[in-house]
């Protein structure tokens, strides 16, 4: 079970965005061998941000990985790497799909949806991320999906896909659809839809 998950942001210093990406690449052998690290994405956001985001299934093991060697790593080389600290979100993950067996192809697409509840519909807003699992099962070409709720108080999803037209598929599908249709209910702020480029990835404990 999954319950606890990081966004990272990373803000590259000029000209280092080779380095970082090779510094990402460099991460996997490293939570390939924290089973309680159960999926690790490092994506970039757009020109010179890059992120990770990975999914535990107890604080304990979050807090492992906050305490494992690719903190450690980041914490030696972020003056040199990066423009500024990296910006730390924890996160509960109130639903999530992960493949049953490792993907054939790697993912190489990702969605970053974040928003606010409207006041007094933050039960609400859980409520329909949940429901929003059993379609989202039904989408082969999403292989990863999580529902999330930030520290920060912020609601959102992150998923990932093999292509773009897998990505196209479900921003066509019944999730978006949903939203859109509860949006005046639902949100208390506009959606922030950002779209990734997926660099590196672990799928399973």
């Amino acid at each position: 079970m999954i319950s606890r998950g990081l966004l990272v942001r990373l803000e590259a210093r000029s000209g280092k965005e080779e380095e970082v990406e090779a510094f990402l690449h460099s991460a996997l052998p490293l939570v390939q061998r924290e089973a309680g690290t159960v999926a690790w994405f490092a994506v970039r956001f757009g020109r010179g941000e890059y992120g990770i985001f990975d999914v535990f299934p107890d604080d304990q093991a979050r807090d492992a990985h906050l305490a494992g060697p690719v903190a450690q790593a980041l914490t030696e080389r972020g003056g040199e790497l990066f423009a500024q600290a990296p910006r730390i979100q924890k996160l509960v993950v109130l639903a999530d799909k992960m493949p049953a067996v490792a993907p054939g192809e790697p993912d190489t697409k990702g969605l970053l949806l974040t928003f606010r509840a409207k006041s007094g519909h933050e039960a609400d807003v859980e409520q329909f991320l949940r429901d929003a699992q059993p379609v989202v099962m039904d989408e082969p070409k999403t292989t990863a999906w999580f529902a999330i709720h930030t520290d920060e108080g912020e609601y959102g999803i992150f998923d990932v896909f093999p292509d773009n037209g897998g990505r196209f598929t479900h921003l066509a599908g019944g999730v978006p659809r949903e939203l859109a249709k509860h949006a005046l209910t639902l949100l208390g702020s506009l959606p922030d839809l950002e779209m990734l480029n997926v660099q590196a990835e672990k799928l399973g404990g």
